[in-house]
């Protein structure tokens, strides 16, 4: 595909606006990452949206800074679609509508598009392959009033479920920005979410993508609508960042993505 041109580039530090550093990124080790805090002075990411409009954002989750690439687009709130199974696995497992991350839930013999949809699943394969019945059952057994009580505990999005039960957050009511999810992360990250601590252990043992000697990936995708998303953190030694991708695009696209971004900065 052509690239078309994009407008250059503006990152904002939160909590230190209208700061621009322009000093270059040397490529580092992984392992020597953690001691020199990246130093990173600048982000460079035009190049990965080239072909996508989108958003990406990066926080440094031990100094408090946050690095935006697209501010107007980054405050926008779209439909969580497939991201909103991290929220949903928290607030089932708070409720006990499952036991824990091996819940078994029976495929119903309805063939659906994707292949390895059609089979049993457990909480925690439902996460991997994100199986959208999986999910839409285990909303149900929730039910409603329990759904909405969590959902405004955790102040996520525009909080507005009336959707349905089991369609609010796939191209529906519910709607979250990139930096509500940045945030999200984040408080799920250093558990300070509303749910038992073992609630957001199992969570995040979920959202595993990919381990290294010094790092891993935790992470979720979403699609929906012409919409991707891919968002999570890594943690390198003792560093660790959250990360949001949105692109009009799929969330694999947004995967790919940030996956370049953060290989080109030497956080993965």
């Amino acid at each position: 595909m052509k690239k078309r041109k994009m407008p250059a580039v503006f990152l904002a530090l939160i909590g230190a606006a209208g700061l621009l550093f322009t000093t270059s990124v040397q490529p580092i080790s992984e392992a020597s990452a953690a001691e020199k805090n990246l130093n990173i002075k600048k982000l460079d990411v035009d190049e990965f949206f080239a072909d996508h409009n989108g958003t990406f954002i990066l926080r440094d989750m031990n100094k408090g800074k946050t690095f935006i690439y697209n501010h107007e687009r980054a405050n926008q709130r779209f439909a969580p679609q497939s991201t909103f199974k991290v929220p949903n696995a928290l607030i089932g497992l708070q409720v006990g509508a499952v036991e824990d991350e091996y819940s078994i839930k029976y495929w119903d013999g309805v063939k659906r598009e994707i292949d390895i949809w059609n089979q049993d699943h457990t909480l925690g394969s439902g996460m991997r392959h994100s199986v959208v019945w999986y999910y839409q059952a285990m909303a149900r057994d929730i039910g409603e009033s329990r759904m909405k009580e969590w959902i405004e505990k955790i102040s996520y999005g525009n909080q507005d479920i009336s959707g349905g039960i089991d369609q609010f957050w796939l191209s529906s009511t519910l709607k979250i920005s990139p930096i509500e999810q940045a945030d999200f992360m984040e408080r799920l990250y250093k558990e300070n979410l509303p749910f038992d601590k073992d609630v957001m252990k199992t969570v995040k043992r979920m959202m595993i993508q990919e381990e290294e000697d010094h790092s891993t990936l935790y992470g979720k995708t979403g699609s929906g609508t012409g919409i991707g998303w891919f968002f999570g953190f890594v943690k390198i030694d003792n560093r660790a960042y959250s990360f949001v991708t949105n692109i009009d695009g799929t969330g694999a696209e947004a995967k790919n993505i940030t996956m370049d971004i953060l290989k080109k900065y030497k956080l993965y």
